[in-house]
């Protein structure tokens, strides 16, 4: 597998030999992905950044168990879509139930002061946005799974417990809802990238999670 056409796994193969200098840099580029897809998925950043702790926490806690580096897209995303159903749960901003996509979009922030072009990005990643996350549920999963974090169709069906068929058929019927609502522009989707960043890590999160680490290096010299 190239690794600059598929740098996480280049970092995940660094950190299972032991390579400490990578370790700051697979938890930005982890964190940010996961916090990109739980906010979809939770809709409130608090929500979001929380899943995004809990995720790499659990990557660390369990890195010895990858045994294929390859796969730790998949494996990483697996973890968070567990953490994201917990908090949908639990969270305080759980919906009652799903948005339909015939409610309006959202809508979008004052752009008179912006400059065009800049006004016009800022209109399509909004309308892309609230597209998305009025997808239902089941729809919206795929749908990043698939076209924003491009994994594959078999990925995307183990770390979703369904059957290559059926995230076919999802995935059109989501293609199709998100035609309708962005009067027939899909590309973006696949290029998707929030302009919201988490906040920077808490540092006794990230020295549990160094910790957690440096006992798996510890434990591999033995």
């Amino acid at each position: 597998m190239d690794s600059q056409t598929h740098p996480e796994a280049g970092l995940a193969r660094e950190l299972l030999a032991g390579n400490a200098e990578a370790f700051d840099r697979f938890v930005e580029t982890f964190r940010t992905r996961i916090f990109q897809y739980s906010f979809l998925m939770c809709g409130q950043r608090e929500d979001a950044e929380e899943v995004s702790q809990e995720t790499m926490l659990k990557v660390f806690e369990n890195i010895d168990q990858l045994r294929e580096p390859e796969r730790v897209k998949p494996w990483v995303f697996q973890i968070a879509k567990n953490a994201c159903l917990m908090m949908r749960r639990k969270s305080i901003f759980a919906p009652r139930e799903e948005v339909s996509l015939d409610e309006p979009a959202v809508q979008v922030r004052d752009s008179a002061a912006l400059p065009d072009s800049e006004a016009l990005r800022r209109e399509l990643h909004d309308r892309l946005q609230a597209a998305i996350q009025a997808l239902p549920q089941m729809y919206r999963a795929v749908l990043l799974l698939r076209d924003v974090e491009e994994l594959s169709t078999e990925e995307t069906a183990a770390i979703l417990d369904l059957s290559a068929d059926a995230v076919k058929q999802r995935l059109h019927r989501a293609r199709r809802m998100m035609r309708g609502k962005l009067d027939g522009t899909l590309h973006p989707v696949r290029s998707f990238a929030m302009r919201d960043q988490p906040r920077p890590l808490p540092q006794p999160v990230r020295e549990d999670m160094l910790a957690w680490y440096r006992r798996m290096i510890e434990g591999r010299k033995k």
